[in-house]
């Protein structure tokens, strides 16, 4: 004897000897749990309070047809999920459509033979078990997914708002008279804070892939542009090691692309940043070349070539791995993550590129990676502190700054202040509402994270306060936050936030977001 315990099907017929039959064999001799129902209005009510597996339903029945039940089942989210496998008689070929048509699974002629109508069940019945272990497998992925999200959010706030201290007490500090020794130090602790918030930033990014938190913007940019601003920045650092820097930029590409350009120049950076640690004397070389144009699409190869210590081939296959480095004493004598690379391959793939090395030991490297971007003769007007915003003044300024940690406020004061600012502080969401009624503020900046009102409540209270009190002006309100995972900036604006900036932030930043929402307001 063959036999299912495990699953529970409801027969559906008007004839009690075939209920009778089939209660039979299929409970008695494979098994199965079995309910009868005589009539479709029977057979509706049991489907809705008992729980099934499968439903076997004749077609013709007196007070309801078959098929009129079955599309009352599929139209409820209790029964919708059950598959229903009709019993009939009818061979024709517009039955037996009208009845898939009505959301049946299969169907089985009368008179059935056993072992046909066995298979039919049986199958059935293992696909409506392996869809239920699907919709649970997604669901407890959605929970991890979740729990991730929620425990990144956490991880990136509390360790970028110590870093926004670290960093902002060293720029305090370079703004007093310090000694040649002192200045040493400061350098040291300086770049001890950019190398730990490198760290950290790979690590978040790293989780940000994983947790498919990652955000891709499509905008229209110079790539050139962009491919200078790199080059600008890392000449200083290549030249501390006597190492010469420079780029070759194809012609034939296109002035103006869409995509990323931010996410574009971070592989870059990563390619740049791992060449000149790896690289004694000699040189490194930015190479952009044009691969081809189609259908308006145009695929880039973004080559960094050095004259460094190579990689064997045994260890090229551990590149592009996450916490992954050529050897155990690479990561001892230059340190790092080993997660740039495998950050690198994502954010490639992500631009539907690919990713690789070509190298020699003792002979250099040459890391490339692809991307494909939109041709378009649009320019992107640049959001970015630049020559519109140059001569905007902000001296006499007076500004709100919510925020409950008591360093992250001494570093807001003194970069505001310092700008010639007038700075207010609250050290909550609820004592900001309160000060912003009761004075005239320029602009408010607002943590997102506070004891008793968060940034977001406190935003959407202002907003409303405007708003009742016709005020013809909106005051602009910038999340000064360490919060800057996927969908963050989408929460911001909805709250009514106008812009943001990221903890630890820069004074140069600090100054071109001022001026920015100073022009917009």
């Amino acid at each position: 004897m063959d036999k299912k315990p495990s699953a529970r099907i409801l027969v559906v017929d008007d004839v009690k000897t075939n209920l009778l039959h089939l209660k039979h064999l299929l409970s008695n001799k494979y098994g199965y749990s079995v309910a009868t129902a005589d009539n479709g209005k029977t057979a509706l009510k049991r489907a809705q309070t008992q729980k099934l597996d499968l439903i076997l339903l004749d077609v013709i029945m007196p007070d309801i047809s078959g098929f009129e039940v079955c599309k009352i089942l599929k139209s409820k989210q209790q029964t919708k999920d059950i598959p229903v496998i009709f019993l009939t008689s009818k061979t024709d070929n517009d039955s037996l459509i009208e009845g898939f048509k009505c959301g049946a699974v299969d169907y089985v002629r009368k008179p059935f033979l056993e072992e046909e109508l066995i298979s039919r069940v049986r199958v059935h019945i293992e696909l409506k078990q392996i869809q239920n272990q699907l919709v649970l497998a997604k669901d407890k992925a959605e929970m991890a997914t979740n729990a991730k999200s929620i425990f990144l959010a956490n991880m990136s706030h509390e360790i970028r708002t110590p870093m926004n201290g670290v960093v902002g007490m060293v720029e305090a500090l370079k703004s007093t008279p310090l000694n040649e020794e002192q200045k040493e130090y400061l350098d040291i602790i300086d770049l001890s804070s950019e190398n730990l918030l490198s760290v950290i930033n790979d690590i978040l990014d790293f989780s940000k892939v994983e947790a498919g938190q990652i955000e891709f913007e499509n905008i229209s940019f110079n790539l050139k542009d962009s491919i200078e601003e790199v080059i600008k920045m890392l000449t200083f650092k290549a030249g501390q090691k006597n190492l010469h820097l420079n780029y070759k930029f194809d012609k034939n590409i296109p002035e103006f692309l869409i995509g990323d350009p931010l996410r574009i120049k971070q592989v870059l950076i990563n390619f740049i940043n791992n060449a000149v640690k790896f690289t004694t004397e000699g040189e490194v070389s930015v190479d952009c070349q044009l691969v081809s144009t189609k259908d308006n699409i145009a695929e880039i190869k973004f080559m960094v070539s050095d004259t460094g210590i190579g990689i064997s081939d045994k260890n090229k296959v551990k590149l592009f791995k996450s916490f992954s480095q050529a050897d155990a004493s690479t990561t001892r004598k230059y340190g790092g993550t080993g997660l740039g690379l495998a950050i690198s391959k994502s954010l490639s793939k992500m631009m539907n590129g690919k990713i690789g090395v070509d190298s020699e030991e003792g002979k250099g490297s040459t890391f490339w990676f692809t991307a494909k971007l939109v041709i378009t003769d649009e320019e992107h007007i640049k959001s970015d502190f630049d020559a519109e915003t140059g001569d905007i003044p902000i001296s006499g300024l007076k500004v709100l700054v919510a925020e409950d940690n008591a360093i992250n406020q001494r570093v807001a004061t003194f970069n505001l202040e310092k700008l010639d600012i007038e700075v207010d502080i609250a050290d909550n969401g609820e004592i900001a509402y309160e000060l912003f009624k009761k004075n005239s503020y320029d602009i408010v900046f607002m943590d997102i994270q506070m004891p008793v009102m968060d940034g977001l409540d406190a935003t959407r209270k202002i907003r409303k306060y405007e708003l009742r009190s016709g005020r013809s002006r909106k005051t602009p309100i910038i999340a000064m936050t360490a919060n800057t995972l996927k969908g963050d900036k989408e929460d911001f604006m909805d709250a009514g936030l106008s812009d943001y900036i990221g903890k630890p932030f820069k004074p140069n930043e600090l100054i071109s977001i001022i001026k920015r929402v100073t022009k917009n307001a």
